[in-house]
């Protein structure tokens, strides 16, 4: 069928022709989604969006008078999509619950080591032929106590790969999953108790309604003084002034982010010639014990490979007139709340 493809990125572009086409004409559309640009996909039956797209009721309303009636989310997470307004439509929508768990979690981790020993710091340094080694000191992830929040896929991917360093394990989820305790010896605790104990907080946790944050000033003033925090998650997971005023006062030693709360300004986009205007972004750029990453986490060959193929997967089927697996209804809350696939537990 016909598809319309927001928010497509050069890097994408290839592995969506190859594994669309010819059976699914494209058309490639730089522009985000939005009710100007929602005519933009008139003449097609199907559009391909991201996360950084607005499906919400007005967008929906006007993809549907252009002749829409399928959309497929090239991301698990699906908060930007109106459901119970799609459903009321009649129009159908599916995700890729799962491109590649591992990408993220290698992410994460890559985000720890590089601010533990301080990388970005000593690159800089030896680049400048400063070779003293008096600010690189780190730590030994090994006997470390790290908490993760959020046992999905990814979460448990992350205690295995932790397990391997020698960390002590400590996870905070609604439903535990028995499995992580036996391979990896992870400790299932209340959010409280993991806060207080974990040198290295990790969020892989699904965004679920709370108030405001899941991380917010009183639960980073729970934390250990220094304590390195991790988010690849949902940028909308963390208080970002809480944790500038937290890092001001040393409370938080480390962080590293691939997601940021008002990323959709920004990330995605170019913006060297002229930067956009956001002054909690700009602090967090001037410290040296942050590390920002541009929402690239799931950025891998596989991964890219894997959601053009589910991409591919949700069209056939739609066309063929079968009933799909990776398809969200309101009706399912449970299914449509998780922001990435679990083995044994939903969120």
């Amino acid at each position: 069928m016909k598809t319309t493809v927001f928010s497509t990125k050069p890097f994408e572009q290839a592995y969506l022709s190859e594994a669309l086409g010819p059976g699914h004409p494209l058309r490639f559309i730089e522009a985000n989604l939005s009710t100007e640009t929602a005519a933009l996909a008139r003449g097609s039956e199907a559009v391909a969006i991201f996360s950084t797209d607005d499906a919400s009721a007005p967008v929906l309303d006007a993809l549907h008078a252009q002749g829409v009636r399928f959309i497929s989310i090239r991301a698990t997470g699906h908060d930007q999509v109106d459901l119970p307004h799609a459903q009321a439509l009649g129009l159908r929508v599916a995700n890729v619950p799962e491109y590649s768990p591992y990408a993220i979690a290698e992410h994460a981790l890559a985000l720890m080591l590089a601010l533990n020993r301080r990388l970005i710091q000593a690159d800089r340094q030896l680049r400048a032929y400063d070779f003293r080694l008096d600010e690189l000191i780190g730590f030994d992830l090994h006997g470390k106590t790290v908490g993760i929040i959020g046992l999905g896929h990814i979460g448990g991917i992350v205690a295995g790969i932790l397990s391997g360093f020698g960390c002590r394990l400590l996870g905070y989820d609604p439903l535990p999953n028995p499995e992580l305790t036996v391979r990896h010896g992870l400790t299932y605790t209340t959010l409280d108790h993991l806060c207080a104990e974990a040198d290295i907080i990790t969020l892989h946790a699904p965004m679920t309604p709370h108030a405001p944050y899941l991380i917010d000033a009183p639960r980073l003033a729970q934390m250990k003084k220094g304590v390195m925090l991790i988010n690849t998650s949902r940028g909308a997971e963390l208080d970002t002034a809480a944790a500038l005023d937290a890092l001001d006062s040393g409370q938080l030693g480390y962080l590293g982010l691939d997601v940021y709360e008002h990323e959709k300004a920004l990330f995605f986009r170019d913006h060297s010639r002229r930067p956009p205007v956001d002054a909690l972004f700009a602090r967090l750029l001037s410290y040296p014990n942050v590390l920002v990453t541009g929402h690239q986490a799931f950025l891998t060959r596989e991964a890219l490979q894997n959601i053009a193929a589910t991409t591919r997967q949700n069209l056939d089927s739609w066309a063929a007139g079968q009933a799909l697996a990776t398809e969200l209804t309101h009706a399912a809350p449970a299914q449509a709340a998780q922001a990435e696939p679990r083995p044994m537990l939903q969120a």
